[in-house]
């Protein structure tokens, strides 16, 4: 019985992803932008077009980071990195902590809307003290305070949307009540 010559397997080329038509973004055009992100010396990448908004944030960034001007292809091209939020009125925030939301959501100072704010600005909290409530989903998660201090402002309006690591008070360490 005679032996064919077996023919050398061909590996089939991966087919590029095809976006979905229901999906938000193509898959090639976040790559892109994922790409730029990790060889850019940025803690935090925002891209708005055509009224979607990605936002790219490296765990632990704390700090705000420089903007990076990214173009995006297609109908908005050229919209960059929106600016890293800062407090309103550009105060200094040199020694302040600032407390940041950890989820998306909406941002309420009382747990409900005929209860006392949780804190005040100048208020001074303890560690582990409900600053805030941040609701996603219908759940309440309590945010709390993560240093001493004194509340030296609150930059977020009652029932506001709130995004991830958007800051919501400035606190001052270690400050007392006199007395």
């Amino acid at each position: 019985m005679a032996r064919r010559p077996s023919k050398p397997e061909q590996k089939a080329a991966k087919p590029e992803p095809k976006p979905r038509p229901d999906a938000l973004v193509d898959p090639k055009t976040l790559q892109e932008l994922i790409a730029v992100f990790q060889t850019a010396d940025v803690s935090d990448l925002e891209v708005e077009r055509g009224g979607l908004r990605i936002r790219l944030r490296r765990e632990g960034a704390g700090a705000a980071s420089t903007p990076v001007d990214v173009s995006v292809p297609g109908p908005a091209a050229g919209q960059g990195a929106a600016p890293a939020a800062s407090p309103p009125g550009g105060e200094s925030t040199e020694g302040l902590v600032t407390m940041r939301s950890p989820i998306v959501g909406t941002f309420y100072r009382s747990a409900s809307p005929y209860a006392e704010s949780y804190v005040e600005e100048g208020a001074y909290v303890k560690k582990g003290q409900v600053l805030c409530i941040v609701e996603a989903m219908k759940l309440m998660n309590e945010i709390e305070s993560e240093t001493d201090g004194r509340v030296v402002k609150i930059l977020v309006e009652n029932a506001k949307p709130v995004e991830y690591g958007e800051p919501l008070f400035l606190i001052e360490p270690g400050a007392q009540p006199e007395g």
